[in-house]
């Protein structure tokens, strides 16, 4: 069930079809393997108690054949001490299974969770950019609940009301084969009536738990972009999208409790019609002297000790159909292809290096500059006819990048300067592998990034983006998730680079808690830390998308100044929008419709680029004009 297209045909709330909800079910054994044994044991006490119960008959059986019909009551005592032993050991024998499978389970369920939130960050960006985020919550929260409770409960009495109720029937055969028929005719409408809610109740089960994470979307999209919501005086239409969403799960759920009742009416009308039936032949026979009154006794006793592991057949079914569903959504997640297993596709790609064609004007151009000795070829940030497009782009649509060809040497700074969708955000993000590139491959000083551990290359890699995302977290701990091993005279290093000495006059200075989304904060101040986050580390390669963008004129100036001793120091790609960030490169490259079309110095390409000199003129024609 990899996720493998848009998880929209899992999350429409359509079950998959010929499911099976055992297969399902048993893809966790991996999870309770670890606990089997005392699993099987709180089983095996859960069966034991319940045969107690059936013992309790027999004992009543004695009780009235015996003692109460010779009018003994030494007789009676003894046999009322003895259902008092035996409702005892039944009570603590459940207690028991209780407690064996109280604290594994939990572990289960943590264990699944931590597994969960792994595998969460080891899919590519690609993932994440098709689900939603209340889809992935509810799979975290709601769902693993709902299998904590399903090995709990349903698992184990499924089992133990399976035995209960074939050791039952064998004592009421074996008692009275006749009456025993009786009861057991309304099993094979019962077995039909079951199997046709499995199939019905799968399909709602899973609509329901999708919709739940459509709710869960609205609401944590609702919360997070409440200024938005404010600010545009549009909180009445989003508690109206809530409300319908709202509604429409409430009606599947209603949709639900109904095939529910239905199934539990039927299950205990017809064993309730056959212990009447039993009873009333039973009675005749007893009147005719063909029956004793204790065998009746008995067998009644034993009938309705059968009513609930009867009766609870439709609830524990619909529990395991929403274990089943859970499983299925779980798995969902957990089958998707992470990152790491994308690459083994890209080791059969064609790659384009030396043999390959050079993209327009790319490194054709950038080859007589400086003159290349054979450590640079290999040194420094290569992109070799880099190509890539969006997994779920239409086939005829061309990809977004398009045989790139791009060297910046060790310890140069390169700027990436092009129009609105060229293709330069998803350039950057390449480099760090948050996209797999389709074709050709990219160099960290010769080393193909693919052929590199994913933790090594992101200690290779600092980025830093246009739209900076900050934790739940205090001001220091964001910055130095940029560096596990950074301490505080790197914390503060980082923080004068990226000027955000602010965060020494808050109220608890770098050990504030910024809060969710760092929204506490302004917009630069934000961009600001995601700065220093990025140089904390002192980084051997650098990309910046633009990652000054909502500074002031004044403290751009300040932060581009500090940037350039880090810069100098470091091998750097920077999308550039502003001819001031683009002085802080030593090369430019221009990035058209997916390709490198330029390569060159800020002057050379206002010399010689009539696309490149319309870019800084859009920004500020002062510049384009100062070229020489």
């Amino acid at each position: 069930m990899a996720v493998t297209s848009e998880p929209s045909a899992q999350e429409g709330g359509a079950a998959p079809r010929h499911r099976s909800a055992t297969r399902s079910l048993l893809r966790l054994w991996p999870y309770v393997r670890p606990v089997r044994v005392r699993l099987f044991g709180a089983a095996g006490v859960a069966v034991v108690a319940s045969c107690l119960g059936l013992v309790i008959p027999l004992v009543l059986k004695w009780m009235v054949d015996g003692p109460v019909a010779h009018r003994d009551p030494g007789g009676v005592w003894l046999g009322g001490a003895l259902l008092l032993a035996l409702g005892t050991a039944e009570a603590g024998l459940f207690g028991l299974r209780r407690w064996l499978v109280g604290r594994p389970l939990a572990s289960v369920e943590a264990a699944m969770r931590a597994d969960l939130y792994r595998h969460l960050q080891r899919l590519p960006v690609s993932f994440h950019d098709r689900w939603a985020s209340g889809q992935l919550l509810s799979r975290a929260t709601t769902d693993l609940m709902l299998l904590r409770m399903f090995l709990a409960f349903p698992l184990t009495f499924l089992v133990v009301n399976g035995v209960t109720i074939l050791a039952g029937f064998a004592i009421l055969l074996s008692q009275e084969w006749t009456l025993g028929l009786v009861l057991v005719i309304p099993a094979v409408p019962l077995v039909i009536l079951c199997s046709l809610f499995e199939t019905r109740y799968a399909t709602v089960a899973r609509t329901v738990q999708d919709q739940t994470g459509d709710l869960t979307t609205v609401v944590e999209e609702g919360v997070l972009g409440v200024r938005i919501v404010k600010g545009f005086g549009r909180h009445r239409s989003q508690a109206r999208a809530f409300r319908v969403l709202s509604e429409r799960v409430r009606s599947t759920e209603l949709h639900k409790a109904r095939l529910l009742a239905t199934l539990w009416a039927l299950i205990m009308t017809l064993p309730e019609l056959a212990i009447g039936a039993a009873l009333v032949l039973g009675t005749m026979r007893v009147a005719d002297g063909e029956l004793s009154a204790g065998t009746l006794v008995a067998f009644l006793s034993t009938a309705l000790t059968l009513r609930w592991p009867v009766e609870s057949l439709g609830f524990l079914l619909a529990m395991s159909q929403d274990a089943a569903t859970a499983t299925d959504r779980y798995f969902d997640v957990m089958d998707a292809e992470p990152a790491t297993a994308a690459d083994r596709r890209l080791a059969g790609s064609p790659r384009r290096g030396e043999d390959g064609e050079d993209g327009e004007g790319g490194e054709g151009g950038e080859g007589g500059e400086g003159g290349e000795g054979g450590q640079d070829r290999e040194g420094g940030l290569r992109f070799e006819g880099v190509e890539f497009a969006y997994a779920d782009a239409p086939p005829e649509e061309p990809p977004v990048l398009r045989g790139v060809d791009l060297h910046i040497r060790p310890g140069e700074t390169m700027a990436l300067v092009g129009a609105t969708g060229s293709g330069k955000t998803t350039l950057t993000a390449l480099v760090p592998r948050l996209q797999e590139i389709t074709r050709g491959r990219i160099t960290l000083d010769g080393r193909d990034i693919t052929a590199l551990p994913r933790e090594e290359l992101r200690s290779l890699v600092a980025v830093a983006f246009e739209e900076p995302t900050l934790f739940s977290a205090t001001a220091g701990e964001n910055v130095l998730m940029g560096a596990g091993d950074a301490g505080r005279e790197e914390l503060l290093r980082a923080l004068k680079v990226a000027q955000a000495d602010f965060v020494h006059a808050l109220p608890q200075g770098t050990d504030t808690e910024v809060g969710e989304q760092g929204l506490s904060l302004s917009g630069g101040q934000r961009q600001r830390l995601a700065l220093a986050r990025a140089v904390v580390g002192s980084p051997r390669f650098l990309v910046l998308d633009d990652p000054l963008s909502a500074l002031d004129v004044h403290t751009e100036a300040l932060v581009e100044a500090a940037l350039r001793q880090v810069l100098a120091a470091t091998t750097a790609l920077v999308v550039a929008h502003r001819p001031s960030t683009v002085l802080l490169a030593d090369r430019v490259a221009l990035l058209s419709e997916g390709r490198i079309t330029a390569v060159g110095t800020h002057q050379r390409l206002l010399r010689e680029s009539a696309e490149y000199r319309a870019l800084m003129s859009g920004q500020e024609r002062e510049e384009g004009e100062s070229g020489p």
